[in-house]
């Protein structure tokens, strides 16, 4: 058994080291690994470990009593877990019922306890709050904070399980925010690719129609002009055909010569077609023996140096049947973008 001695000497030594562990108090609480706190938060926290650990409790009296003056001695009121006061005086108490040295040193160290269980809630360390719970009901079942504390360890595991599903829900819904908008934009997308498929088809459909009547305009255009020359040649000869010499009937009658074997459209400027500017270009080419445009330059444009080029590239790629010596004539070819 205690002498009287000891208990007295730790009677007075409690309230001194209880003040020295006023301002350590936070301090010396231990922290919770994130994983019991996150395991809290999904309401699969671990039970708590017991009010008094087995291995305080297989100590004898002596041991106990010089283990609870070291932890008060080093501020070890509550915590860590096996390593404390209060669990020794707990011990001691179960060895030593009626010691009043033993009931008054749990009495003195109590509000410590309920103060660090109230913090170790507020952190959301709620194994080490139920363990405190767990040795405050020990020290005193009839405690009046008891309940009003259990209850804040319940609300705020709650609370905590609560904000989880609330989070869990926010990122859920920013998840299908974000596909929505990418199912958006990639319907715009879509749109935008059809829209410009649309717009590239009726462009060339424009071109496609553009060609085919200027190819029909130059066709007429031909057409007259070699009735026209065979008009005149007509007027010039009533009686019977004058033989001209070469070099005239290769620049002015020369055309009537010329027998057409393909003579595809220019193509169309796109900025020309875009503005819908019509316009007409006279190009005097020479055709060689083969049937080939040998060279052809602008005589005429209008307006100016906007078709020019294309009514070259399109004489240059014309062919005819083969003549007997080169023929030079002029032609007129047609732009319409409405054709």
């Amino acid at each position: 058994m205690l002498s009287k001695t000891h208990y007295a000497k730790s009677r007075l030594a409690v309230p001194l080291l209880l003040v020295l562990a006023i301002a350590a108090c936070s301090k010396d609480e231990p922290a919770t690994a994130p994983a019991a706190g996150q395991a809290a938060a999904a309401g699969q926290a671990a039970p708590p470990p017991p009010a008094v650990s087995a291995e305080v409790q297989a100590m004898n009296v002596d041991q106990l009593r010089d283990a609870a003056t070291n932890a008060l001695r080093e501020n070890r009121i509550y915590a860590p877990g096996g390593n404390n006061a209060m669990e020794y005086y707990l011990a001691l108490r179960d060895k030593l019922p009626n010691d009043p040295g033993v009931t008054s040193a749990l009495t003195d160290l109590m509000p410590y306890t309920l103060i660090a269980a109230e913090q170790s809630i507020a952190r959301e360390e709620f194994t080490e709050a139920q363990r405190l719970s767990a040795i405050i009901e020990k020290a005193d079942p009839k405690a009046p904070a008891l309940p009003r504390l259990k209850q804040s360890i319940t609300a705020a595991q709650e609370a905590v399980a609560q904000r989880a599903q609330d989070s869990e829900a926010k990122t859920k819904a920013a998840e299908e925010a974000r596909l929505k908008d990418q199912q958006r934009l990639a319907q715009q997308a879509e749109q935008q690719r059809a829209t410009e498929a649309a717009a590239a088809q009726q462009l060339a459909q424009q071109q496609e129609a553009a060609r085919q009547e200027a190819e029909r305009q130059a066709a007429a255009r031909r057409e007259a002009e070699q009735r026209e020359a065979a008009a005149r040649a007509a007027a010039q000869t009533p009686s019977a055909p004058a033989s001209a010499p070469a070099s005239t009937a290769a620049t002015s009658s020369g055309s009537n010569q010329l027998r057409p074997i393909s003579t595809p459209a220019p193509r169309y400027p796109p900025e020309a077609l875009r503005a819908g500017t019509a316009g007409e270009v006279l190009v005097e080419f020479t055709v060689g023996t083969d049937g080939s445009v040998t060279s052809a330059r602008v005589v005429r444009a209008t307006p100016a140096r906007v078709f020019d080029r294309e009514a070259v590239n399109a004489a240059k790629r014309w062919k005819f049947q083969p003549v007997s010596e080169p023929v030079t004539t002029r032609r007129t070819i047609g732009f319409n973008p409405g054709g």
